[in-house]
Parts: structure tokens; C-alpha cells; sequence
């Protein structure tokens, strides 16, 4: 059935807590299913950034704990004009680079996906992107990187929002064109307008008066290989910034309209980033989500968490394991829902480059050098230290700073003492 019971819930919940190593009989469909990864994404608008101090790359031993649990696809959340600095045609910056490639070759290597998406909102430094011609350079430029890697998915762009549809479809079309003028021949995973919203796909309108239904529908892939992205929260409003969630059933609900239109469409869906408060009725309705988009898995084919990565600290929907606010509550539901869906984990893929470099990195910003740390800062005493975290939506520890630091907000979930 589509709607999992409360009472059903707590039983999963109580099986996989007594043991981890094993999930519920009911096997998934999925073929991509994991976690959204943050950290190189913090530090908005902090252009090019200082590693450590305005962002971080996840912790790679955190991926071989998804993956032991059964995900197998991490999407990896990063700024573009950290990986091509000052113009969209420009060079890659060799240290950000290094450390993506990093992340992309340990998780291919251990079989598992890695999507590249930059998460930019449709904006490059702040400003709605226009000019298709170097957005498409900007994806030929770094297709051209991962294009040997047959577990890289391409990812392009994070929530369009506020603008024209038929610009987001122009946009998404070019970054096709360029990932493909590449020579990448790996999946593609298009966004939509309007915070792409799975809810919203058939009514919320851009500055064009045209909704994603009404333009989506109309791009083009030579290797057939379009996955189209959505996301869904499930508080109010559908923004993600409430622990609440509307029903027990609103995770199902939501996705019905959207549903309609991938399959009368003959589109594949991926769910990019959903998340559910710590309590009863949202695990109800998260469960309840998984098993409809299990049911109608001829469309949906991925859901992605939101999110895991090491600087969330007490952020309501962190998954980062073993002491994210969502671990405990959350982990058994989505091994359940995600059991014996997709690949991964048991084969190696090719990597981008001809050896991987595992151990500790440097990362080089054109103002300092910094050395990687596998650590989220920690907030001591009755403030948060130098580095530690002193806000955000869900944060529940001090918001000071201890003497010498101010708490300054990187987005709307994490602020830092610097």
C-alpha cells in the first residue's frame, strides 16, 4: 500500500535498531538512492572562500557508512564559481578541483554514484544566469573531466527560482549540449523552475506566466539519458525549514501530480532532496513517500536525502552519521525503503584520473592556505568556539561567540564564529 502506518513505522524503526547490519525484507526499486553531501557549497557568497574557515569538503570514511547501509548515490553540493572562478568561460581552479575529484573518485571507486551539481540557484555570483552559450561552456569545461567516469551523474543547476521558465529550459538545454559536446555520455539530471518543486510542477508559474509542465517536457538528449529532478519538503509551505510536517500521509500526496505528468510524459523522475522533522508524523509520512515512489517506480526512479556533511552540528534534517539530528530516527526507514534498490557498493568504476590521492589534502584559496581537517567544529563552554557553529534553522546549541569571533551566517542553516 501507499501509506505506511505509525504503527508499522515503529516496528521497522525497532528491527533495524536492533540490527543494523541487516534491512527489511521489502526490496526497493530505485535505481539511485542515497544523500545529498554539503559543505564545498557554505560560505554563500563568500567568493572564492577560505577552506575550513567559509566551507568544507564532506569527510570521505562518511561514505563508506551510507554505503554499507545500502545508498548508493551522494549527491555532492558545490559552488560554480569556486570551480570556475570570475567568468563562466574561464579555467578550473586547480585546488577546488583536486578536492572534488577527490570526493568523485572515492565514491565511484567503491561503486557507488556521484552527482555533480552545482548549487547555484540558477545564479552566478548572485546574478540570474542569461547567457546560455557560457553556461554550456561552463558544463562542457567540466564534463570534459569526468567524462570516463560511467558513475558520475551530471546535476545542472540547484533550484531554479524567480525567473522565467523558458530561460530555465534554455539553461538546462545548453548545459545538455554541453556535457554531450564533451564526449560525457552518463546521465543527465535536469531542474526545473520555481525551487523545482514536485508539488508544484503543474501550477506554480515563472516570470513568464509558464509552469514546469507546461516547457519541461519540450528538452532534448542525444543519448536519451534525462532524469528529471524534483524536490519535496514536507512542512507547510514545502520549503524544508519546519520540523513539522502537514500529515502523515502529505509525503505520497504531494507527489501525485508530478507523477501524472512524468508518466503521461514519459519522463523519469528523482526526487533530489526531501527530509522530515525528528517525530511521529513526519517518519510516517517520509516512510509513506518511499513506499509510493517504490510503487510507481516505471517513473521515479532516486530519492536523495537532505542531508549530510560534517559542519551541520544539530541541523534538524542532518544525517550525518553516527550523531546527525535525523540519524537515529531516520537511517532504518531509508535502509528499509532503499533495500535492494540500484547498484552499488560491490563493483569499481573507472576513475577520472590514473590514481586517486587518499590521504589528507591541502586546500589553496588566492588568499591562504589552509590544512583539510575530517573534524566539524565543536562549540565549547557556554559560547561556540572560534570556527564553531552559532546558528541556524534547527540549531539548538549557543548562538555566541567566545571573545575575539563574531557569529556571521554562511546560509540559512548554518552561522560560524570567524
Amino acid at each position: 500500500m501507499h501509506f505506511v502506518s505509525l504503527l508499522a513505522a515503529a516496528s521497522t524503526l525497532g528491527l533495524v535498531l536492533s540490527a543494523p547490519n541487516r534491512v527489511a525484507k521489502r526490496a526497493g526499486k530505485m535505481q539511485w538512492v542515497g544523500v545529498n553531501e554539503s559543505g564545498p557549497e557554505f560560505g554563500d557568497g563568500i567568493f572564492p572562500g577560505l577552506y575550513g574557515k567559509d566551507y568544507i569538503w564532506p569527510t570521505l570514511s562518511t561514505y563508506d557508512t551510507f554505503i554499507a547501509r545500502g545508498f548508493n548515490t551522494f549527491r555532492i553540493n558545490f559552488y560554480m564559481e569556486r570551480l570556475i572562478p570570475n567568468s563562466m568561460t574561464g579555467s578550473l581552479d586547480p585546488a577546488y578541483l583536486s578536492n572534488l575529484t577527490e570526493q568523485v573518485n572515492y565514491v565511484t571507486s567503491r561503486g557507488a554514484y556521484a552527482m555533480i551539481q552545482p548549487h547555484n540557484y540558477g545564479r552566478y555570483y548572485k546574478e540570474v544566469i542569461t547567457d546560455a552559450a557560457a553556461f554550456g561552456k561552463w558544463w562542457q569545461t567540466v564534463a570534459t573531466v569526468y567524462k570516463d567516469n560511467p558513475r558520475v551523474i551530471w546535476d545542472t543547476n540547484n533550484e531554479f527560482h524567480t525567473m522565467s521558465t523558458a530561460l530555465v529550459v534554455q539553461l538546462n538545454q545548453a548545459a545538455i549540449n554541453g556535457i554531450r559536446a564533451a564526449g560525457a555520455k552518463q546521465t543527465i539530471n535536469v531542474e526545473g523552475n520555481a525551487w523545482t518543486g514536485a508539488w508544484t510542477w503543474t501550477t506554480s508559474k515563472g516570470t513568464d506566466g509558464k509552469t514546469n509542465a507546461d516547457l519541461m517536457g519540450s528538452l532534448t538528449d542525444p543519448e536519451n539519458k534525462l532524469v528529471y529532478q524534483m524536490h519535496q519538503y514536507l512542512d507547510t509551505d514545502g520549503s524544508g525549514t519546519s520540523p513539522n510536517c502537514v500529515s502523515s500521509t502529505v509525503g505520497a500526496e504531494r507527489l501525485v501530480a508530478a507523477t501524472n505528468w512524468l508518466r503521461a510524459n514519459k519522463k523519469i523522475g528523482l526526487i533530489g532532496e526531501f527530509a522530515g522533522g525528528v517525530n511521529a508524523q513526519c517518519q510516517t509520512a517520509i516512510a509513506g513517500m518511499l513506499q509510493y515512489m517504490n510503487d510507481n517506480s516505471d517513473v521515479w526512479q532516486g530519492a536523495l536525502w537532505w542531508a549530510a556533511g560534517p559542519w551541520w552540528g544539530t541541523y534538524m534534517y542532518g544525517l550525518e552519521p553516527t550523531n546527525g539530528a535525523a540519524y537515529n530516527a531516520y537511517m532504518p526507514i531509508l535502509q528499509s525503503a532503499f533495500a535492494g534498490s540500484g547498484s552499488g557498493g560491490t563493483t569499481t568504476a573507472t576513475s577520472t584520473t590514473s590514481s586517486r590521492t587518499t590521504s589528507t589534502t591541502a586546500r589553496t584559496t588566492s588568499t591562504a592556505t589552509t590544512t583539510r581537517t575530517t573534524s566539524s567544529p565543536s562549540p565549547t563552554g557556554n559560547c561556540a568556539s572560534k570556527w564553531g557553529q552559532c546558528g541556524g534553522n534547527g540549531w539548538n546549541g549557543p548562538f555566541c561567540c567566545v571573545s575575539g569571533s563574531t557569529c556571521q551566517k554562511s546560509n540559512d542553516w548554518y552561522s560560524q564564529c570567524l
